[in-house]
């Protein structure tokens, strides 16, 4: 990971309870496509969050019924998961050095957080800890910028801050992991100052980069003359990806 790559990393800490206020959650049918894809029925399953940030997916996992251990290198993410998650264990790690023993977990999931791992080092380690017939699972909320006014919003961003300011890359192949996609459409509506506290707690925003506060104010304006009502219909695209480990490959018919 390059050094402004940690850096963007690092940010999380100091914005933990507002991350945990504002990011959005994920729709019922991401944990249905989860278990079909990965063949892991979630109830009694021994999963682990990797980068588990406030919770916002190990509680979801949690309440779904799976044994589940959140998994947080950063300190002031740390303590926000556990005001927010007090049963669900958490352990400080990361995913380029799991701390589990070999062939111990059901399930890993990745929520948000694949593209902060090494990934020549998390995929074996993931193979490391997962039972044979285990599965990995990997997904993001993306902004759908198949709707006008989110892809003007990520247009004037990539105008004022250049392009990559969305940290998310997806499971590459030096992994050794073979992914399975899958792409769920949802939305919410938010008042307008919460979408743009929820957009402050992306790591371009946190790292202070000149201009960003002037940007923020702005883009209100913007908004309210977009939606004077005060209220956005923010749109998501929740990109899920599975790898089963140990399975026998299909014949070819």
């Amino acid at each position: 990971m390059t050094d402004g790559a940690w850096e963007r990393a690092r940010s999380f800490g100091s914005a933990a309870r507002l991350y945990g206020e504002h990011r959005p959650s994920y729709p019922q049918a991401l944990l249905d496509a989860v278990e079909e894809l990965s063949g892991v029925a979630l109830g009694g399953a021994r999963v682990a969050d990797v980068g588990a940030g406030t919770g916002i997916a190990t509680g979801l996992l949690y309440t779904r019924g799976a044994d589940v251990v959140g998994v947080e290198p950063g300190a002031g993410m740390a303590a926000e998961f556990r005001r927010r998650n007090p049963r669900v264990p958490l352990v400080r790690g990361d995913g380029d050095r799991l701390p589990f023993a070999s062939g111990s977990l059901d399930l890993l999931s990745y929520a948000q957080s694949w593209h902060w791992t090494d990934p020549a080092l998390s995929g074996p380690e993931a193979l490391r800890v997962l039972r044979p017939g285990g599965a990995v699972a990997v997904w993001s909320n993306d902004p759908d910028v198949g709707v006008e006014w989110i892809a003007g919003q990520q247009a004037r961003i990539e105008e004022g801050f250049g392009p990559g300011w969305y940290v998310n890359e997806h499971p590459r192949s030096q992994s050794g992991l073979e992914f399975t996609t899958r792409l769920l459409r949802w939305s919410r509506r938010i008042p307008v100052d919460v979408h743009l506290a929820k957009l402050g707690t992306h790591s371009l925003f946190l790292i202070g980069r000149p201009g960003t506060d002037e940007f923020l104010a702005e883009e209100r304006e913007h908004l309210l003359r977009l939606f004077p009502d005060g209220s956005v219909p923010e749109h998501y695209v929740v990109d899920l990806r599975v790898a089963r480990v140990g399975q026998p490959k299909r014949p070819w018919t």
